[in-house]
């Protein structure tokens, strides 16, 4: 197996080992997007939300570092639609009551019928999107 298929493996183990334990020790699902915002929010001290972000930051860097892989570079686009999509993705957080980790990670893993769908929502989204910009608009991001 390539070094990339492994490392995505690992990630993978590494992330659900995570929310397993953010679950077990805090009693907290690990969606990112929620953590953020309580980080951002939240009056009372929250260490373990910004230990929980840091580490998310510092993972992936000594990733990089000490397994030599490049950091990939950034795509040649206009940052307009990089704005545009932002504002997107945290529309379709709030209305979907979480984002990606916390649906598709955690919800999923606690059997939840609506986490499911959701998840499936974020999937036909972004395959729909990448299908309309590559074959029907024909862009090259």
């Amino acid at each position: 197996m390539s070094a990339e298929l492994w490392m995505a493996i690992s990630g993978g183990l590494l992330i659900g080992a995570a929310a397993v334990i953010l679950l077990s020790l805090a009693g907290r699902v690990a969606g990112v997007s929620g953590i953020l915002w309580g980080a951002l929010t939240e009056q009372a001290t929250h260490l373990w939300r910004w230990l929980f972000l840091i580490g998310l930051v510092a993972g992936a860097a000594l990733a990089h570092q000490f397994l030599g892989v490049a950091i990939p570079s950034p795509q040649n686009l206009p940052t307009s639609w990089a704005l545009i999509g932002g504002l997107l993705v945290g529309l379709g957080t709030k209305m979907g009551n979480g984002c990606t980790s916390g649906h598709g990670v955690c919800g999923i893993g606690l059997n939840s019928g609506r986490s499911a769908v959701a998840t499936m929502t974020f999937m036909v989204s972004g395959i729909a999107t990448v299908f309309l910009l590559r074959h029907v608009l024909g862009s090259q991001l």
